[in-house]
């Protein structure tokens, strides 16, 4: 057993003694800290105030106040760290390390055996023990330090204090702690002479930040107009004065040595401190120029009377606000019937321009819209003027435009004839006995005008008010009351009973279109989706019901087919179906712009029953409608594919054509082809949702390639679909017309990998053998429907035949797409040699083509024809 001298326990002794004095260290800043961490708090913190020059941008009051808050602060962190602050023992420290080891060896090393002296056997096993302690001393470490503050500093304010100071060093200056002495409230900085302060405060809009003019050297100073400049003077009165030809003040001028001095700065000019340390600057005033406002085109309307009108505004600050200003152009009105009367008095329209709710308002392009049916001068001649205001109150204004204001338009002769009654007793008062009259007249046989008693009944309920109000007189009251009940007459004739589905619609649509901008979750989304699809199917059953019950699917209706869209419930379903889709993507602004096409198309369209004989389409008209739209919609992609080649080799050459397009396509993002086809080119719901994609990525290869690309596919899948339901399956004009559409699928899908290969040039090349492949298979099908009439019996489908005879395309051209070239229509190009026949054509489109009367739309569409042939 080994033995355990004195001279051992002082060697191992010796061996602890860097663990001590490290341990001992670790204490001493551990009590250091716990005692002094507010004091560091208030000094970091009152040392980045100084260096930031917090102390120069608030009045001296509020310095001297938080200078005595910091003191009295510090000496509270100074007393509380002189109570809590101890210098740890060395007896502390051997503690604490002896208590860090298993068995506290270093104090056993210290004991002696109370007992057992004199037994040999019993100081062998002392020695052995304290051998083992020794040699577990020896291996020792320091004990760190705990200089954790959370139970002492819970808010953390010494690490506010300790970003603070960082901060300062970051942007902050120790130079402006220096300026702290010329803010001591004593007498002897008095001695050295009067001191001066100031400021130049630009206003508020300018976005510009205020200036300490004792910062800023003598000479030049460029300040924005309407700068306030604050001036104060410290010490003797008089010995500083102020000189200044800035403010354009004549009158009420204060004198030169008052010590506060506040005025703003109008014109160029000089400011001058005269006295001790006083300076002087040139002004250069930098000048608010006015907003400016101008008209971007001409108003559009919508089928229900709603007018967009677009606008531009721009101002060097920011346009602050705008309103649009709408007056009777008496001069121009045509003064017949109820207009011959003099006008009542009435205000002019004033309405509030849109502004971007979010962003830079410097410059901008915004829409108006606004629906003044009801008002009395809707379709009557105005002069419009745009004005902007900006912050400074100066404001920008339109020259006055004459136009028509925009309202909606009655087709129903009765409901003309009640709105142009009302028009008339809105006008002036004094026409109410005509008015009365006039109505009186029009229900005087109502089984012949009105389609139920009711409607007659309420009628006549407002004609005797008239009368009656007319003897005993008229005031506006009465007159807006009289006016509401004729408006809601009116609207019963025009829709009959689809203005309750029509309404149920439209809020559909616009809960859709809120829900869509306030971010609103998938559930709410996918519940609102489904009530406007259970919207539409109620709006086009009631529909089909009004145009049973009102024959329009008889003669009026073939008059109206030009001039209304036609779909179908597969249309309506593919356009809700992509819409749904796009919001699940998140692309919230495609899917406003689709949902806002729908509404567009829901007010214009007549339904097609698909019932031959009853003014629907049979299955092969269906199908021919179908192909042409397909092929519509190929020319479409064809010509978007070759913009964006011409982009890749001359990307500045399309860009004025885009925006041109982008302008006569409404923002809908349409190729040229689907302009000025009489509707045809709004193409499916997919579709048109899908069409801003390939553009939007510009020229060049990247995403909006892979946009025509899933475009192509799914023309490839509904021409899949359309190939499933073609008619005359067994004849060969059938079986031709099948095969040709093969033969354009295959292309198809040959120029959708040429699209995903970022390939261009072959994608057009098959594109065209696509479109020229469906032409052959719509000849074929027109020959296989031609074959089958013939097969009829005599005088089968002559009445759609001469259904059909009206709807003609700007060249004369039979629109019902079932395949037949008529030549007896207004475009008759005699018959035989072909090459005449073609000659006689050209000369025809360039004809119509340079008459300025026509519409821009067949305009458009008859150059592409020249373009293309």
């Amino acid at each position: 057993m080994s033995s355990f001298t004195p001279n051992d326990m002082r060697r191992g002794l010796a061996k602890l003694r860097w663990p001590l004095r490290l341990t001992w260290a670790g204490m001493f800043a551990e009590a250091f800290v716990r005692a002094v961490w507010p004091l560091m708090t208030v000094v970091l913190l009152v040392l980045a105030a100084l260096m930031l020059g917090l102390q120069d941008s608030v009045q001296l009051e509020v310095v001297w106040a938080i200078a005595v808050a910091a003191v009295g602060a510090a000496l509270w962190a100074l007393v509380y760290a002189l109570r809590r602050f101890r210098i740890p023992s060395k007896a502390a420290a051997v503690e604490r390390l002896d208590a860090s080891l298993p068995g506290r060896p270093i104090q056993a090393m210290l004991d002696d055996a109370a007992i057992g002296g004199e037994d040999e056997a019993s100081m062998a096993v002392w020695r052995a023990h304290k051998a083992r302690m020794a040699a577990r001393a020896a291996a020792a470490d320091p004990v760190p330090a705990n200089l954790r503050l959370s139970d002492r500093d819970p808010y953390a304010l010494r690490y506010v204090a300790v970003l603070a100071f960082a901060v300062a060093v970051l942007f902050g200056s120790v130079w402006r702690v220096g300026s702290v002495a010329g803010m001591a409230p004593s007498t002897a900085g008095l001695a050295n002479g009067p001191v001066w302060e100031g400021w130049a405060e630009p206003p508020r809009y300018t976005g510009r930040p205020t200036l300490y003019l004792n910062d800023l050297p003598e000479g030049a100073l460029d300040l924005p107009k309407g700068t306030l400049i604050t001036l104060r003077f410290y010490g003797d009165v008089g010995a500083l004065t102020l000189a200044e030809t800035v403010s354009g003040r004549k009158t009420g001028l204060p004198a030169a040595s008052d010590p506060a001095q506040d005025f703003a700065v109008v014109q160029e000019g000089a400011i001058s401190v005269e006295g001790p340390g006083g300076r002087t600057w040139d002004v250069t005033v930098r000048p608010d120029a006015p907003p400016q406002i101008e008209l971007l085109g001409e108003p559009q309307v919508a089928a229900l009377g709603e007018m967009r009108l677009p606008f531009g505004a721009r101002d060097d600050y920011g346009v602050e606000a705008g309103e649009a200003r709408v007056i009777l152009d008496l001069a121009a009105v045509e003064r017949r019937y109820g207009l011959r009367a003099d006008p009542d008095p009435r205000e002019q329209i004033v309405v509030s321009l849109p502004t971007p709710i979010a962003g830079n308002r410097a410059a901008f392009e915004e829409n108006l819209i606004e629906d003044f049916s009801k008002h009395p001068w809707a379709n009557l001649p105005v002069k419009v003027t745009l004005s902007v205001l900006d912050a400074a109150e100066q404001q920008g204004d339109t020259p006055p435009q004459d136009m028509i204001l925009p309202g909606r338009r009655f087709f129903n002769p009765a409901a003309a004839a009640l709105i142009e009654m009302r028009r008339d007793l809105l006008w002036a008062t004094s026409n109410a006995p005509r008015a009365a009259q006039v109505l009186r007249a029009v229900s005087y046989r109502p089984e012949d005008v009105f389609s139920g008693a009711t409607t007659a009944l309420k009628l006549k309920r407002v004609i005797e008010k008239l009368e009656l109000r007319t003897r005993f007189g008229l005031d506006n009251d009465i007159t807006d009351e009289l006016a509401e009940d004729l408006w809601g007459l009116a609207l019963e004739l025009e829709e009959g009973v689809l203005a309750d589905a029509q309404e149920r619609l439209r809020r559909a649509q616009e809960r859709l279109q809120e829900a869509m901008k306030n971010g609103a979750s998938d559930e709410e989304i996918a519940e609102l989706m489904d009530e406007l699809r259970r919207a539409t199917e109620e709006y086009m059953q009631q529909l089909q019901r009004q145009q049973a019950q009102d024959g329009q699917q008889g003669e009026d209706g073939q008059q109206q087919q030009g001039e209304n869209m036609q779909m179908t419930q597969d249309d309506l379903q593919r356009m809700m179906d992509r819409i749904q889709e796009l919001m699940e993507e998140g692309r919230m602004a495609e899917a406003a712009e689709a949902l806002q096409q729908l509404q567009e198309m829901m007010e214009n369209m007549r339904v097609t029953e698909g019932q031959p004989g009853q003014g629907g389409k049979s299955e092969g008209e269906q199908a021919m409608e179908g192909l042409a739209e397909t092929l519509n919609e190929q020319q479409g992609l064809s010509d978007q594919a070759f913009r964006d080649l011409q982009e890749q080799f001359n990307p500045n050459a399309q860009a004025g054509e885009n925006d041109g397009n982008e302008g006569r396509n409404g923002g809908q993002g349409r190729g040229q082809s689907h302009e000025g086809q009489n509707g045809q080119g709004e193409g499916s719901g997919e579709q048109q949702g899908q069409t801003g994609e390939g553009g939007e990525e510009g020229p060049g290869f990247g995403k909006g390639e892979e946009g025509l690309a899933e475009r192509q596919q799914a023309l490839r899948d509904e021409l899949n679909r359309q190939k499933g339901r073609l008619p005359g399956q067994g004849t060969p004009e059938g079986d031709a017309a099948r095969d040709a559409l093969d033969r354009a699928g295959r292309a198809m899908d040959e120029a959708e990998q040429a699209l995903r290969n970022r390939d261009l040039a072959e994608a057009i090349d098959n594109q065209a053998q696509a479109m020229e492949a469906l032409r052959e298979g719509m000849r074929s099908l027109g020959e296989a429907m031609a074959q089958e009439q013939q097969n009829q019996q005599p005088g089968q489908g002559q009445a759609e035949s001469d259904r059909r005879a009206d709807n003609r395309d700007p060249l004369g051209r039979d629109q019902s797409n079932s395949g037949e070239s008529s030549s007896d229509g207004p475009l008759n190009l005699g018959q035989g040699d072909g090459g005449k026949r073609a000659r006689e054509l050209l000369d025809e489109i360039r004809r119509r083509s340079g008459e300025t009367a026509r519409p821009d739309v067949e305009r458009d569409y008859l150059n592409r024809l020249l373009d293309r042939f």
